[in-house]
């Protein structure tokens, strides 16, 4: 199979997380949606990132799908089978992407001309990361993990999310407003599946 993705994309390193914990084999295609004569709309209509191009020719696409394709496919699992458990790690996981998404909104509202910047916009969109760090620190708690002692998806997506804000946006500090994030941030650090997929300016 085939990633289609960037590598600063915090979408796509969700995916490649799970891929590197899982140890499946992927060609990675290093493309961004932005570029002159990019290549994504053939894997993705919409031109988003990234796209999961199956052996058998079928693009899968976004990243939520991607990992819910990946989960069976190799050991471990990070998406319970079924229930409460399964909607509160999927719940987390849209967390991290809610996070994400209004983390880029800002970063491609800062790309536009200084006079056509909406600064109302973008302190709407960094009202939802605030409120969405404070959330992901109130679930997270003491525990290892969000969801008690094992990695889930949502753990993923969310520190994917907090770590593309410390890259794109770092004047928005979290690790050090929020002890208990940053401690388990460096844990997950540790794991050769973010040291692998940390993003590169």
């Amino acid at each position: 199979m085939k990633l289609v993705a960037s590598k600063t994309s915090p979408y796509a390193r969700k995916i490649r997380v799970l891929l590197a914990e899982k140890q499946l084999a992927f060609e990675f295609v290093e493309e961004s949606a932005w570029n002159a004569g990019t290549t994504v709309p053939r894997y993705n209509p919409l031109n988003k990132i990234p796209v999961l191009a199956t052996d058998d020719g079928t693009n899968l696409y976004d990243s939520s799908v991607i990992a819910e394709y990946l989960d069976p496919l190799g050991a471990p699992s990070f998406i319970p089978p079924s229930g409460m458990e399964r909607a509160c790690v999927r719940r987390d996981e849209a967390l991290g992407n809610g996070i994400a998404d209004a983390g880029i909104a800002i970063f491609l509202e800062r790309k536009r001309e200084v006079a056509r910047q909406d600064p109302a916009w973008m302190a709407r969109q960094r009202d939802k990361i605030d409120a969405g760090v404070a959330a992901l620190a109130q679930e997270l708690g003491g525990k290892a993990f969000l969801r008690g002692d094992t990695l889930s998806l949502g753990d993923v997506a969310c520190a994917c999310a907090l770590l593309w804000l410390e890259f794109r946006l770092p004047e928005i500090t979290w690790r050090s407003q929020y002890a208990t994030l940053g401690r388990w941030i460096e844990r997950l650090e540790t794991r050769p599946s973010f040291e692998q997929t940390r993003p590169q300016a």
